[in-house]
């Protein structure tokens, strides 16, 4: 009877397991995805702002995880700073023009793993019109089943530093720190079990 068993739990690892070590495409649960950045004013603060409006997903295998990619589009007119007069000037000609470059992009071209559960992410970043690769530091807080839509979910931190001026948004440096902090919270689930 042991035997019988034990032959039969193999016979499933040997047809599950390919099929669970397929990439899947994850898309970005909005609600719980924040695209976070962070500059220095005059040395005073490190004043935060953050984009409401996104579309993303990424392809993932846990079991080959450097053979992901990640697609991020940011609608530039959601900034948010907390204050409808700072929205308006972030929004000018002088830094986002979101009347001319409605969008930014991301799109993945290298993983490398770092650790179990950590990787350099490079990808190439379009804003302004002009396309400059950026790395983060990828940090991959849980993979399972989610507990309430019980569709297979992912979790990642992302944190990483550009500079502004690269992508030709120069109003105000120094006073206003040419390098930006970032920081993007991402919760995501398999595609088709979004529309069950």
């Amino acid at each position: 009877m042991l035997r019988t068993l034990f032959s039969a739990f193999l016979l499933s690892l040997v047809f599950v397991a390919p099929a669970l070590a397929e990439p899947q495409k994850y898309v970005f649960d909005k609600k719980h995805t924040q695209v976070l950045f962070f500059v220095n004013h005059m040395g005073f603060s490190n004043s935060n702002g953050k984009f409401l409006g996104f579309d993303g997903s990424f392809n993932f295998d846990p079991a080959k995880p450097a053979e992901g990619n990640v697609s991020l589009v940011i609608d530039t007119n959601s900034l948010n700073m907390d204050d409808t007069k700072w929205d308006e000037h972030l929004k000018g000609k002088e830094f986002f023009d979101v009347a001319t470059f409605p969008t930014m992009t991301f799109k993945s071209t290298k993983v490398a793993m770092t650790g179990e559960k950590t990787a350099k992410l490079t990808g190439d970043l379009t804003l302004l019109g002009v396309t400059k690769p950026v790395t983060l530091d990828v940090t991959l807080n849980k993979c399972g089943e989610h507990p309430m839509s019980h569709a297979q979910a992912c979790g990642f931190s992302a944190t990483g530093t550009l500079k502004r001026t690269d992508w030709g948004m120069k109003a105000y440096v120094p006073m206003v720190s040419d390098d930006v902090q970032l920081h993007i919270e991402v919760e995501a689930s398999v595609e088709p079990a979004l529309n069950k």
